[in-house]
């Protein structure tokens, strides 16, 4: 007897409600071990690279980014150890400015220049 549209059909509904189920309970079991597994090494959503969205998030059906998640620049400012008269400050990290090559070309010790 040849089957019918409607019973294959009806069949495709009923299996794909069995994969369907098996894959939630699949699903449980990996979020479980998952969990288990960030307990266990103590980790951060920053350190699996997901991110906090506090707007609409992404559309529907956009993928996440596979990219990992950017470090933010710190923003905080050094103290700073050596000003000249004119008000020019440098903390003695990072490139030389020029007001402080100039300085010395002229004749002045880091020491006349250091912040006390």
């Amino acid at each position: 007897m040849p089957a019918s549209l409607s019973r294959i059909n009806s069949q495709i509904e009923k299996l794909q409600r069995e994969a369907d189920a098996l894959k939630a309970k699949e699903a449980t079991g990996v979020i479980n071990r998952i969990r288990e597994a960030i307990d266990h090494y103590g980790l951060t959503a920053s350190d699996l690279g997901l991110t906090v969205s506090r707007g609409r998030g992404r559309p529907p059906g956009r993928p996440a980014s596979t990219k990992p998640a950017k470090r933010a620049k710190s923003k905080t400012t050094g103290v700073i150890k050596y000003r000249d008269e004119a008000g020019n400050g440098w903390t003695g990290r990072g490139r030389v400015p020029s007001w402080y090559k100039s300085a010395l070309e002229s004749g002045k010790t880091q020491a006349d220049l250091l912040v006390n």
